[in-house]
């Protein structure tokens, strides 16, 4: 199984703003996924934290939906950090390289708190919600985004993977399967409200909203 460190070394920077422009497949997938996820926005005059930002495409999006005041993307990758900054020149939108089991920010810093298609990738889910109901403020939300692993997931998870010329960088990324609903457990686990529980796109994506 690919490690993290590598995983990342091996998507190209900007690989999010790129995909969307030349494949189909993947702007029809994120344009889906994120039309659900703008059902679920609040507007903020405060401060979002974005886990997981890769390029920060998806940060600009919840970043403009929300109006925050400031948007703050965690990252693993040098190079998608790196990109990131460069390419979003706005001083409301930092991009800083983190690890999501260990948050570096002020217990009680954000309104809001995202994850989106991240949990997966991750070796302890639970330590990171944790970690993200410590820097929620009380009243504040997060949105947690993660394939369900259904049959019809997994053949076209299989099909891009080994067959699809842009699907090399993900293999053997996703090391959590979060079937039956067990996101929602573990998220009441550590003391998180469930909001909203929904399955979407032929039931291959579920979102979920918490509330501290």
């Amino acid at each position: 199984m690919k490690a993290r460190a590598q995983f990342h070394q091996d998507t190209p920077a900007g690989w999010y703003y790129k995909s969307i422009k030349v494949d189909l497949l993947q702007r029809y997938w994120h344009k889906r996924r994120f039309k659900e996820i703008e059902k679920l926005l609040e507007r903020t005059a405060g401060n979002i934290l974005d886990i997981g930002c890769a390029d920060g495409v998806f940060s600009k999006v919840v970043f403009d939906k929300t109006k925050a005041k400031q948007l703050t993307g965690i990252d693993i990758a040098p190079t998608s950090i790196q990109w990131a900054n460069k390419h979003w020149k706005n001083k409301n939108l930092r991009f800083l390289i983190g690890k999501a089991e260990n948050l570096e920010f002020q217990t009680s810093s954000f309104d809001a708190v995202f994850a989106l298609e991240v949990l997966e990738h991750l070796s302890s889910p639970q330590k990171v919600l944790r970690e993200i109901k410590r820097v929620m403020k009380n009243g504040g939300y997060g949105i947690l985004l993660v394939p369900t692993d259904s049959l019809l997931f997994q053949i076209i998870w299989f099909t891009w993977l080994h067959f699809y010329p842009r699907g090399y960088v993900w293999r053997g990324t996703h090391i959590q399967s979060f079937k039956n609903g067990n996101l929602a457990k573990i998220c009441r686990k550590v003391g998180l409200k469930v909001e909203i529980k929904k399955n979407f796109l032929l039931g291959m994506l579920q979102v979920i909203k918490v509330r501290k």
